[in-house]
């Protein structure tokens, strides 16, 4: 794989998808050829996750946690991978340390890291770091539900999942998410730049 593989995890709220927007417009801006993509995705079985995610019908957690795994193995057989091999920066918003983070709410974290162990650890894993309270005031003023994790405790729980796993991980970074968008964005430019 020639391209680089950057990925965005933290808790609902801290601002995975803004920040890695404004990554993809900056790397673009500097002239670099850049996918941008998310998890779950578009696809059949992204759906699903997100009909669950939204209470649109009822699952176990081991079979949500299965499902994120095999979206995530059909994401990279058609999109990340190809992506790599043309040299392309690929930008994931999500991949998975969510799935570890939010199954261990419930689940075995070693059940869940060997569901995941075969798939490619990424360059750099930028975990935007926000406390649960203001991840719920942020919800709140963008949009009009709360989703399946969406809950104070639950949250604060994730958090400690995701800083716990940043040590168990390699090219995982930590940025303080309550900083202004522009701050978060500087840092984030700052982390990237050192692996391109």
């Amino acid at each position: 794989m020639k391209g680089k593989f950057i990925v965005f995890e933290g808790i609902d709220g801290a601002g995975l998808t803004t920040q890695s927007t404004l990554l993809e417009k900056y790397l673009k801006s500097k002239g670099l050829n850049v996918l941008l993509t998310k998890e779950p995705t578009n696809s059949l079985i992204g759906g699903l996750i997100r009909a669950a995610l939204k209470k649109e019908w009822k699952t176990s957690n081991d079979v949500l946690q299965l499902l994120f795994s095999a979206d995530r193995a059909h994401h990279l057989n058609q999109e990340i991978i190809p992506a790599l091999r043309d040299g392309k920066i690929v930008i994931s918003d999500r991949y998975f340390l969510s799935t570890i983070a939010y199954g261990m709410v419930e689940l075995e974290k070693e059940w869940l890291k060997s569901l995941n162990s075969k798939f490619p650890q990424p360059d750099i894993v930028i975990i935007l770091d926000l406390p649960p309270k203001i991840s719920i005031e942020r919800i709140k003023s963008s949009r009009f539900g709360f989703e399946l994790f969406e809950e104070e405790k639950r949250l604060e729980k994730i958090r400690n999942n995701f800083l716990e796993l940043s040590k168990e991980y390699k090219n995982c970074f930590i940025i303080d998410a309550s900083k202004s968008i522009e701050e978060v964005h500087r840092q984030v430019i700052n982390l990237v730049e050192k692996i391109l």
